[in-house]
């Protein structure tokens, strides 16, 4: 997508990151045996760089790592190992500096003070981040102007909606035009259609308009793949895959396909199919306007583009009527979950398709 015009100055790089936690013992064993520590690993050398003006999608189950990774890039965590330099900035070293070039922005805070407007909320922020009163006045009446709240800004947060909440939290990032913006989970509490408005203001407004660098981490797919130029696939506190969603799909190893049949020749095509050591075959949706006499079926296969050219010589070689063949891409939830067991099989099983 590419929406912000990223260009390929790496803006956020981190390096071989670690980070383990203490696991929290009950009082009884904490009593009994006092110095005992058990710990688990939530980071394991993440590497991963994203470049300027890119909106770069995180994507993984619960536990993988998304918000201790967030929380570093922060620098409300320290790491134990690794480097994570953000516009030329140590978060270790620098933190105060990260600070000012980089703001997280963490669905169903509630740092938003309810009973003031949403234009004394900014200016509010606005004086803690040093403006002056007439530079925060001016930026407040820009930001909310942005965020399309400027109708709202004399309202009572505690009348806002979730979504307006949401546009408020970002105007606030905003105040002090910062570089990288972190985004975790953002439309969690939206509804469809609020989901759907807030990734268009993303999109639009903070990224193309304001110039932003974006992180996401979400659980959502499809709102990934509707924001994100690259996405990276964390499980179990490493990075199993990185790269666009065309990317993803070259990574997960296997190539699904659409082959539409005479209905009276399905049987001999999924025999064919399987002789030819393609698996995952079952009957799809038929072609619109097909009736009863053509089926589709759909499947997987690890083969080029060359051996699917020989696939459909030995179709109709076996007498199968074939109407189409052609490649279909997979959803991004699909590549998610195949990447991450791809991911957790030994090294010598991974070319194996699943």
């Amino acid at each position: 997508m590419n929406a912000g015009g990223s260009s390929e100055e790496t803006l956020v790089e981190v390096d071989g990151l670690f980070k383990r936690f203490v696991v929290r013992r009950r009082l009884t064993d904490a009593v009994r045996r006092p110095l005992e520590r058990s710990y688990v690993d939530v980071l394991r050398g993440v590497s991963l760089q994203v470049r300027r003006g890119e909106f770069f999608g995180l994507l993984g189950p619960n536990g993988a790592g998304k918000t201790t990774l967030f929380k570093i890039l922060s620098t409300v965590v320290l790491p134990d190992a690794g480097t994570v330099i953000v516009a030329g900035e140590n978060v270790v070293s620098a933190p105060g500096r990260v600070r000012r070039v980089l703001t997280p922005v963490v669905a169903d805070e509630r740092s938003l003070y309810w009973r003031l407007t949403g234009s004394e909320n900014l200016q509010l922020f606005a004086a803690l981040y040093g403006l002056r009163s007439s530079d925060a006045i001016r930026r407040t009446a820009e930001l909310l102007n942005v965020v399309d709240l400027a109708q709202a800004g004399d309202r009572m947060v505690a009348t806002y909606s979730s979504g307006m909440k949401q546009r408020l939290l970002i105007a606030r990032a905003l105040l002090s035009r910062p570089a990288v913006l972190l985004l975790d989970e953002p439309t969690r509490s939206l509804d469809p259609v609020g989901a759907r408005d807030f990734r268009r203001f993303l999109r639009e407004d903070v990224v193309a308009r304001q110039g932003c660098t974006v992180l996401l981490a979400t659980h959502d797919a499809d709102e990934a793949l509707e924001l994100c130029d690259r996405l990276a696939v964390l499980d179990r506190g490493q990075i199993v895959a990185t790269g666009t969603a065309g990317e993803l799909a070259d990574q997960a190893g296997a190539r699904r396909y659409r082959a539409v049949v005479a209905t009276a020749d399905r049987e001999r095509a999924r025999a064919a199919l399987a002789s030819h050591g393609w698996s995952s075959w079952p009957s799809a949706a038929a072609p619109e306007g097909a009736g009863d006499a053509w089926t589709a079926i759909e499947g997987e296969a690890s083969g080029s583009p060359a051996e699917s050219a020989e696939v459909v010589r030995r179709l109709v070689a076996a007498g199968v009527g074939v109407a189409e063949f052609a490649r279909v891409a997979p959803s991004l939830a699909e590549l998610v979950e195949r990447l991450i067991e791809r991911g957790r099989q030994p090294r010598h099983e991974r070319g194996r398709v699943a």
